[in-house]
């Protein structure tokens, strides 16, 4: 099975939090660094005119490493990327990068950034904005969901710019079983609401089949997506966006109704007959796999599931396949890292006969629902001593060859619209327009905020554990908490 990203929890979304963080998570950063001074003076030596380094995730690193080696043959000489492996722990990835930053070291030029941290490097000063031209052509060629992930109004700036090129994004989706809703509601479609697939789950596990709605909700950065999640597509929001300062959960009667919706459909999950009884200790692999056991009627996940459970039923392990995969095993073990074979088709079939996707669900029916996107953006680093050449060598990281080895063999969707009409791309992706929907119509962003971090830990640590609590004084509490981590005030769960 293809693994998520470095959080281990979809590309772009952050790890498990430690149980208490200080809110002032960039001068906790800012003061480990100062502690590592002596390191970072060797670090520094790393430059040489010439050599562009690049630090990124363990996760893709082999194929971010592939696309290096073909940006630098191509550039005729006049740039080599090199590639440097940061750990699959987002908030480690942090303060590496952190420590490297505040030690002025000039053999840092390029970094994958968690779409969540852009504002954070941005109003450090960490991150160069992205020039004139290169913004126009990231404005004009990226899906409006992970082109928001790039942008920043600093409060010298008179307008938001990009401070960073997008280089992978991410979508989840609902994954329902066919067979089962065939044999127990008499139809293969799914649910388009969470209340429909509430209903739908009740239904199926009254007549004897599987009636647990798989997802994220452990006490880390997957629960901050899920709620976010369902905020957005309840009409709501975290943050005010054109002011991150002002805290809109409960500001207004509409929102706050917008608030308590989405808390009200986490606990009609955490608590409907048949759920899932291990739910506060879910996470991707826990969904993925309880899915493949047999035991989901519907999951929430990456694409990633999609590829998996093809590989894992190949092995004949993924139990609600049967054997109807084994006879394949030649296909996708040959296209297991580059799905484009022809093939590959009839196999899909297959296995959407038993596991199939559809959109994210709304909250409203008959109104689109929106979805929060995950992924990576390549930033400059403001110590880098060739900022122009890391420009170049970050165009070419990005480009549509780049994002189509990274989508299409990596298994991160790209944030190129161009490429959702590629042959190749649609072929590994048969869930290809529907994630452009989500990223380009459905897309909900996180809160932008140099405060992400002290935010996603609050909220996190106060929905834990998800659904067992009263959701029109959780939605009281909830927004107190982004209050006080927006304002900074003394220690966060």
């Amino acid at each position: 099975m293809r693994p998520e990203d470095s959080s281990g929890d979809g590309f772009g979304v952050s790890p498990p939090r430690r149980p208490r963080l200080r809110t002032k998570l960039s001068a906790v950063l800012v003061a480990a660094a100062a502690a590592a001074t002596p390191a970072l003076t060797a670090c520094g030596a790393d430059y040489e005119q010439g050599t562009i380094n690049i630090y990124a995730a363990a996760d893709g690193f082999d194929y971010i490493t592939e696309v290096a080696e073909r940006c630098s043959a191509d550039s005729s000489g006049e740039y080599t990327i090199a590639t440097h492996m940061l750990p699959k722990e987002a908030d480690m990835q942090r303060l590496q990068l952190a420590r490297r930053l505040t030690g002025n070291d000039a053999g840092l030029d390029l970094m994958a950034m968690d779409v969540v941290w852009t504002a954070e490097f941005a109003d450090a000063g960490w991150v160069v904005p992205v020039p004139g031209d290169m913004a126009s052509e990231i404005e004009a060629n990226t899906l409006a969901g992970p082109l928001e992930t790039v942008m920043w109004k600093r409060d010298d700036e008179p307008a938001k710019r990009p401070y960073a090129i997008p280089m992978w994004t991410n979508s989840q989706l609902l994954w329902y079983r066919p067979d089962v809703m065939k044999d127990d509601l008499g139809r293969r479609s799914a649910p388009t609401t969470w209340d429909g697939m509430l209903a739908d789950a009740r239904k199926i596990g009254d007549a004897g089949g599987p009636s647990q709605i798989l997802l994220q909700a452990k006490q880390y950065e997957g629960l901050m997506v899920w709620f976010n999640s369902l905020l957005a597509s309840a009409g709501g929001e975290v943050l005010d966006p054109d002011d991150p300062t002002k805290v809109t959960l409960t500001d207004t009667p509409e929102h706050r109704a917008a608030t308590v919706k989405a808390l009200s459909v986490m606990r009609a999950v955490a608590t409907a007959p048949g759920a899932d009884p291990s739910l506060s200790n879910s996470d991707e692999g826990t969904a993925s796999d309880g899915m493949e056991k047999g035991i989901g009627a519907f999951e929430i996940n990456w694409p990633f599931v999609f590829a998996g459970i093809k590989e894992n039923g190949a092995a004949g392990e993924a139990q609600i396949m049967g054997d109807s995969l084994t006879g394949f095993k030649d296909i996708i073990d040959a296209t297991a890292d580059n799905p484009t074979d022809p093939r590959i088709a009839q196999v899909n079939k297959v296995v959407r006969t038993k596991f199939d996707f559809a959109p994210y669900p709304g909250i409203v029916k008959g109104e689109p629902a929106r979805s929060t996107p995950g992924g990576f953006n390549i930033g400059v680093a403001s110590t880098s001593e060739q900022q122009d050449l890391a420009f170049k060598a970050a165009a070419c990281l990005t480009d549509e060859n780049a994002q189509k080895v990274y989508g299409v063999r990596g298994g991160t969707p790209p944030t190129r619209e161009a490429l959702y009409d590629d042959a190749e791309f649609k072929l590994a992706y048969p869930m290809s327009e529907v994630i452009r929907r989500q990223l380009d119509e459905g897309a909900a962003p996180r809160p932008a905020t140099p405060r992400y971090q002290d935010i996603s830990t609050a909220i996190t640590a106060t929905l834990s554990p998800a659904g067992r609590w009263d959701p029109e004084r959780k939605a009281d509490e909830i927004a107190a908490v982004t209050q006080r981590a927006i304002d900074g005030e003394g220690i966060v769960p």
